[in-house]
């Protein structure tokens, strides 16, 4: 894939600054994690098993000795160990540079979380939103004490977002899509990320708050075709089986990359010098280049109508006032 001419080498030294990766102990977000902490940050490794994530920990500062990472009990089939991981870190840390909302699920089978939504569309795009929402404030507060473009958000997304949602682009009567593709419903999950990313941007961005005044960068990265579990996880309907019948084959040709260049477009978005103020709210893709996304994804009506959705839904559950 292109690529500019960004490296992780060039990313300035992050000593005193504070993240949080969400899925960070395994896949891309191991390799952000890596990227992030080897700079000099204090990296909170977002995830639900813990005996998994003190094993990646584990094996990072084995290469790292210095590395300064620390398990994060993240469920984000969850809401409520969601809002009890941020209150946690808002309890333990005075300040939040970055945060990474990597984790995700892809292809799986129809299911229903605790709470009630399909797991893809709670998974990847409801609880990164309450886990923003929660975190929003200490990001705020640091932003406002930083130089400009210290704290920065980055939301995962894929090109999936184009090739597989509903049409329209959310189905908010809806969301679910059960009798659809397990493909379709990834694709609308990768869509709403981008357009949370769009309102995020509009709502705290540099040209809402004014640079200099606290104001937050923003950006939804499409790491790439990168050789993850997440090809594995596609056992849902096809394309799914497609994918992970072609996954070897693809390895094998290379159009599959490794999963260092996977964190590029992420580490580029959240800590390099390279990205700026007037990228804020832009869609990154392979590797850590600025690009176009759907036209769904660009219209800002429905990003506003999927805020306000989003906001009322987990709203009248009580979830945004939760301490």
């Amino acid at each position: 894939m292109p690529s500019s001419k960004f490296s992780p080498d060039s990313i300035p030294s992050l000593q005193g600054r504070v993240y949080l990766v969400t899925g960070g102990n395994a896949g891309i977000g191991k390799q952000t994690v890596i990227g992030l902490a080897t700079r000099g940050a204090k990296v909170y490794m977002g995830a639900r098993s813990k005996g998994k994530a003190l094993a990646a920990i584990h094996e990072i500062q084995e290469k790292h000795s210095s590395a300064d990472i620390h398990f994060l009990e993240l469920d984000l089939s969850s809401f409520q160990s969601v809002i009890a991981a941020a209150n946690r870190l808002r309890a333990e840390e005075p300040a939040l540079h970055g945060l990474i909302n990597n984790a995700g699920i892809m292809g799986v089978p129809y299911s229903l979380t605790t709470d009630g939504y399909e797991s893809q569309f709670q998974t990847n795009y409801l609880s990164h939103w309450l886990l923003t929402h929660h975190l929003l404030p200490l990001l705020q507060s640091t932003a406002q004490s930083s130089p400009e473009g210290t704290v920065r958000l980055v939301n995962v997304t894929s090109d999936g977002h184009a090739a597989f949602p509903p049409p329209g682009g959310i189905r908010f009567d809806d969301t679910g899509l059960e009798k659809e593709s397990a493909m379709m419903r990834y694709g609308q999950s990768k869509l709403a990320n981008i357009l949370h990313t769009v309102q995020l941007n509009k709502r705290y961005g540099p040209a809402s708050v004014g640079a200099g005044n606290g104001a937050i960068w923003f950006a939804a990265v499409h790491p790439g075709h990168i050789d993850t579990d997440l090809n594995k996880q596609a056992t849902g309907a096809a394309p799914g089986a497609i994918l992970r019948a072609a996954t070897p084959i693809m390895r094998c040709l290379g159009v599959l990359d490794k999963q260092e260049k996977g964190a590029w477009s992420s580490l580029f978005a959240i800590a390099s010098n390279d990205f700026k103020g007037a990228n804020s709210g832009a869609y990154v893709v392979p590797y850590a280049k600025i690009g176009t996304p759907s036209e769904l994804a660009r219209d800002e009506s429905l990003a506003e109508k999927l805020w306000q959705w989003t906001e009322t839904e987990l709203g009248a559950k009580g979830l945004l006032g939760q301490q």
